[in-house]
């Protein structure tokens, strides 16, 4: 509905002279003492039904005798009735719990309650009036022509009775919302996409907060049947496709996406018709944390990039995972980075003996030592400060709490700076694995998982062929050791340290521009508790030697990511915020190579875990060649780097240098 502005003028004169929120009602209602209320609750309840119950029998007399008094009725039987009824009535009303409910928070299954007492109550009020010869009764003392009459008293009283009791708790509800209600401001014009249950549940609780935030001013649904009607008084007013227009003529301030089970497709579909709009946007929770209790509809939130990116919750064989991790010691490099970190809090739910985080620096490893022990009090985590590449200090930690399971995280992974750097990128990713690859074999540990990347398929930079030559190091190594060593490997993680999206935030809360290096640039994006959910889940089905690949959903560009994210700030691309292309950069690719399908890929027991199929290597020749690029590496020569790398990996292209 669109309102003109003579209209809007006289509302806000209205709102002004109008009295506010308490002071409003309580020129209607007077202060009542919550403490008396409270300590007399009980027994003020029981008289109000006493009051409701003997009202209802009179109006049942008066509806039975069209709205007159007659002294037949009014001195000679109701009294008599009157005790019976209450009697009934106030046990019955007992039995049923109706005098412990909290009327504030009275709703259907309160009205529900009331009903099913009231008819209880009066089956019994019947029952016992014919037991106890209802004919001699009637005979004896009712005037001739009132038998008939009376037996609709009791039909008319179970009605009166149930819209009395529900119209005084609703009163009651009522009364505490409004008193408790303090307008604040201008309040914000709110659209809710979705008329469904959770779009309900959203209008029903705004209304019952405590401070008014929002005007609240239709509801958006792409169900034709829907179109035109209203929920509590608000009405759905189009739909997605009609966003745009809407919130232009509406001038809307938010959207929240009341559709808790959408998925991530039709969330991207809201925001990508919005686009320009300049409209901050809020999500409801999911339908798992409402039903659990966790969350209510109105604790909305603003919409993530997570929840446009991300995807259905991933299932786990637990019993496998719980096989593989409890009661074990368990090491985890990198244990301070995104990746390693969450491994950390996923590994911690499986209750290990012992957690060892192994971390170079120092900061990340003391948060996320605090957040396990606050948050899994019962886990042993040992925090320990180690270059991966040290081998005396490697050598020593295994020596000292001989972990069962290794879980190596750690690595340096930013394609740019590995360029730039590119003997570091051979010492930490391709020594450093060796180091803990060769101490876990040594002292019998059972498990090692290496989380690989989506750059090292073909390689086009030092970081993603660093990466290939320990995957290649760790399918050897597996071939005569008793150690089994397994490889997952997977493409980008949101919100990771250096990753594309903190990135484009910070540049967003700048004022831009959002700095993309090509229009078709696009990447794979999974969140990091998926990704290290399925690290787990795939190492629990290794064997030995085997690539597991993750199943990465579809590449998403990454000019459409920028948009979304401008978007989902508040502000419009290019004309608020500027997306400005530059050139890739040494090293990077127009699109990541990860792929389950094909017929290098071998399917496994989980749809999205693969096993890459490849020839194995030999042994000396390649133990040989990374000897070379080792000493290579020392000497800081790019150049040369290079040119062992691409005998190593004959798929490595840098087409940059």
């Amino acid at each position: 509905m669109l309102y003109n502005d003579d209209k809007i003028r006289m509302v806000e004169i209205q709102a002004q002279t109008a009295p506010k929120g308490r002071d409003r009602i309580e020129t209607v209602f007077p202060a009542l003492p919550p403490a008396i209320l409270l300590r007399f609750r009980k027994p003020l309840i029981i008289l109000a039904h006493t009051f409701v119950f003997a009202a209802a029998l009179m109006l049942s007399f008066l509806v039975i005798h069209n709205m007159q008094f007659k002294k037949a009725w009014l001195i000679d039987l109701y009294p008599t009735l009157i005790l019976f009824f209450l009697a009934v009535k106030l046990t019955v009303f007992g039995l049923f719990k109706q005098y412990q409910g909290w009327w504030r928070y009275v709703g259907i299954s309160d009205l529900l309650g009331i009903a099913r007492a009231s008819l209880t109550s009066t089956l019994m009020i019947v029952a016992v009036w014919f037991a106890l010869g209802y004919t001699n009764f009637a005979r004896n003392y009712l005037p001739i022509g009132m038998e008939e009459p009376a037996e609709g008293v009791c039909m008319a009283d179970l009605f009166i009775t149930i819209m009395l009791l529900a119209g005084m708790r609703m009163i009651c509800r009522l009364y505490y919302e409004a008193s408790q209600t303090v307008e604040t401001g201008r309040l914000k014009r709110f659209l809710i996409v979705g008329a469904g249950n959770a779009g309900e549940s959203l209008i029903r609780e705004i209304h019952r907060m405590r401070e008014v935030q929002y005007e609240i001013i239709g509801l958006i649904d792409d169900d034709p049947a829907k179109q035109g009607t209203h929920i509590h008084g608000i009405p759905v007013i189009g739909t997605v496709e009609q966003l745009p227009l809407i919130c232009s003529e509406q001038k809307i301030d938010e959207i929240a996406i009341a559709m808790p089970s959408a998925t991530r497709k039709q969330l991207r579909r809201v925001i990508q018709v919005c686009e320009g709009t300049k409209i901050r946007f809020r999500t409801v929770p999911s339908i798992t944390d409402i039903a659990s209790g966790k969350l209510r509809v109105s604790q909305i939130r603003d919409v993530d990039i997570n929840d446009l990116l991300g995807r259905e919750e991933v299932q786990l064989e637990l019993d496998s995972i719980e096989a593989f991790a409890k009661g074990k010691v368990i090491l985890v490099t990198g244990a301070g980075g995104s990746i390693g970190s969450e491994m950390c809090r996923q590994l911690c739910h499986f209750k290990p003996k012992l957690l060892l985080l192994v971390e170079q620096a120092e900061n990340p490893l003391f948060y996320i030592e605090r957040e396990l022990q606050k948050d899994f009090p019962c886990v042993r985590v040992e925090p320990l400060i180690c270059d991966i590449t040290d081998k005396t200090h490697i050598e020593m930690i295994f020596n000292k709490y001989r972990p069962e399971v290794v879980i190596h995280a750690a690595a340096h992974k930013h394609v740019p700076l590995m360029e730039i750097n590119p003997s570091q990128a051979i010492k930490n990713n391709v020594f450093g694995t060796m180091m803990v690859a060769d101490a876990s074999e040594k002292f019998g540990t059972v498990n090692f998982v290496m989380i690989s990347t989506d750059k090292a398929v073909n390689p086009t930079s030092i970081m993603g062929s660093s990466k290939r030559i320990a995957e290649m190091y760790i399918q050897d190594l597996s071939r005569t050791s008793k150690t089994n060593f397994v490889t997952v490997r997977f493409g980008n993680v949101l919100g990771s340290e250096g990753s594309v999206v903190p990135i484009f935030k910070k540049q967003i809360a700048e004022g831009g521009p959002v700095t993309v290096t090509h229009p078709e640039m696009k990447r794979y994006f999974m969140t990091i508790p998926e990704a290290s959910k399925l690290v787990l889940q795939a190492a629990t089905m290794g064997k030995g030697g085997e690539i597991f690949v993750l199943e990465m959903g579809e590449p998403v560009k990454i000019v459409d990511l920028a948009r979304e994210l401008i978007t989902l700030s508040g502000f419009s691309p290019e004309e608020d915020i500027e997306i400005r292309f530059t050139n890739p950069r040494q090293g990077e690719k127009l699109f990541e190579e990860l792929s389950i399908e094909g017929e290098d890929m071998q399917r496994t027991r989980h749809p999205k875990i693969s096993i890459w199929k490849n020839m194995p290597i030999d042994r000396d020749k390649l133990r040989a060649g990374i000897n070379e690029l080792l000493t290579i590496a020392d000497s800081e020569n790019s150049k040369h780097i290079i040119q062992k790398i691409k005998s190593l990996v004959p798929e490595y292209s840098n087409n940059c240098r």
